[in-house]
């Protein structure tokens, strides 16, 4: 029987992060006190999880959950009339940037960073809206695709309700996310904001693929 793949999200470590070997996993830990770590069946767990806090996953166990083809039937294709956006951050916090493509080609049409510091759930919203503003600017019907259901509810709320501190190292990051606030105070849009089923398609044609 095949060895299941898993993926190691390193919260706190010498370099923090998410690795696809027990090895290197290992190696970013070592030494290291009071480091937090845990396994996950997926990458996009892994993501997840690397996004949160280690307290929220600390002694529960992770499982797979993966989709029938039964059920991938009944979630259908992409919508291809569609942008799709996402953010990378390498550490929580860490160096972050997050950039906008179009679902099918995978065309890069707007990308910021990196930023010295900030988190993925920062740069995702950031990603969202600046998504919003780039289809209302070009006046276009497609829709948006993005894999964060928080940035979608910090979207819908207008807010950024990230537990990141404001310093001087990290200004520049919240001054963006002070000018997407303000940019949806001010404006409507109509673009439909969909969660992209990664489970069924796949990473997001946005993902910067560190893997």
């Amino acid at each position: 029987m095949a060895k299941k793949e898993k993926f190691y999200t390193v919260w706190k470590g010498s370099r923090p992060g998410i690795y696809t070997s027990w090895k290197d996993c290992k190696a970013a830990i070592t030494n290291y006190k009071g480091a937090q770590y845990k396994s996950f069946p997926t990458f996009e767990a892994a993501k997840k999880a690397y996004s949160g806090n280690y307290d929220d996953y600390k002694g529960k166990k992770i499982t797979s959950a993966a989709l029938s083809k039964e059920q991938i039937s009944k979630i259908g294709k992409p919508n291809y009339n569609s942008i799709s956006v996402d953010a990378a951050s390498s550490g929580n916090p860490g160096i972050m940037e997050y950039r906008g493509v179009d679902t099918k080609t995978k065309k890069e049409l707007f990308k910021q960073g990196p930023f010295k510091q900030g988190t993925n759930n920062i740069g995702e919203f950031l990603a969202l809206v600046h998504g919003l503003a780039y289809l209302k600017q070009q006046n276009s019907d497609r829709i948006i695709y993005t894999d964060s259901k928080t940035a979608m509810s910090w979207v819908r709320k207008k807010s950024c309700n990230s537990k990141l501190p404001e310093t001087p190292e990290n200004k520049v990051v919240f001054d963006l996310v002070r000018r997407a606030i303000t940019w949806l105070e001010k404006n409507t849009y109509t673009t439909t904001i969909v969660k992209w089923e990664t489970k069924a398609w796949g990473e997001i044609p946005a993902d910067f693929g560190r893997k």
